[in-house]
């Protein structure tokens, strides 16, 4: 694709194209630091509520299941122990917190190059929020027609764009994000990016 056209993305509906800054949408490649930062993004989606019990915490086992000597078996002070049934766990989960961090300049710069990697693919556009003054899940199905494929859509918006976003969260294998909370594994995952005017000014003033 050429610099020119990179620096530029189809508004939906109309013939005229939306010009792209060149500081966020024409970042050159950098994997190794968009791998590390969706690496963070997605280990922060857990919950890290995953538990076992102890040997401390098992009911139960309170008295040796048979005396220390005479029996012909192993020794036993309790039923509880990790090697029976029933038994605590040795060295299991516990809760924990898996968020990395993530320098705030480098999360940024890997944003705009995943932003770059939509533009120089042409696989970004743009739609108009107010021409949605309801929601109309078949308008928004017109308005696509013929520009998504069948991959992934995520479509970025304002929070106050209440109708363009009840018109296309119905929509197959679409994700509506508030431009405040949009990541770069939002980005990667879409095969098309749909972007509203006022949040593309947003990602533009580099204020979210």
């Amino acid at each position: 694709m050429s610099p020119a056209a990179a620096l530029s993305a189809p508004i939906l509906g109309v013939t005229t194209k939306a010009k792209l800054k060149t500081d966020v949408f024409g970042v050159d490649r950098n994997d190794a630091l968009v791998h590390e930062v969706v690496k963070a993004e997605l280990a922060a989606r857990r919950q890290g509520t995953h538990a076992t019990k102890t040997r401390g915490m098992v009911a139960g086992g309170r008295s040796k299941p048979w005396r220390q000597k005479g029996t012909g078996r192993a020794r036993a002070g309790t039923t509880r122990a990790a090697q029976w049934t029933g038994g605590g766990v040795v060295f299991g989960p516990q809760p924990r917190n898996y968020t990395g961090k993530v320098n705030r300049k480098a999360h940024a710069k890997a944003l705009r190059i995943a932003l770059s990697a939509h533009a120089a693919d042409s696989t970004l556009a743009v739609v108009d929020g107010a021409k949605f003054s309801a929601p109309r899940t078949s308008q928004a199905a017109e308005l696509i027609d013929g520009w998504r494929d069948a991959g992934p859509l995520v479509l970025v918006v304002q929070p106050d764009e209440d109708a363009l976003v009840r018109s296309f969260r119905n929509l197959e294998r679409t994700h509506v994000v508030d431009v405040g909370r949009l990541e770069v594994a939002d980005l990667v995952w879409a095969h098309r990016l749909l972007v509203s005017k006022s949040a593309l000014g947003t990602l533009e003033g580099g204020d979210r």
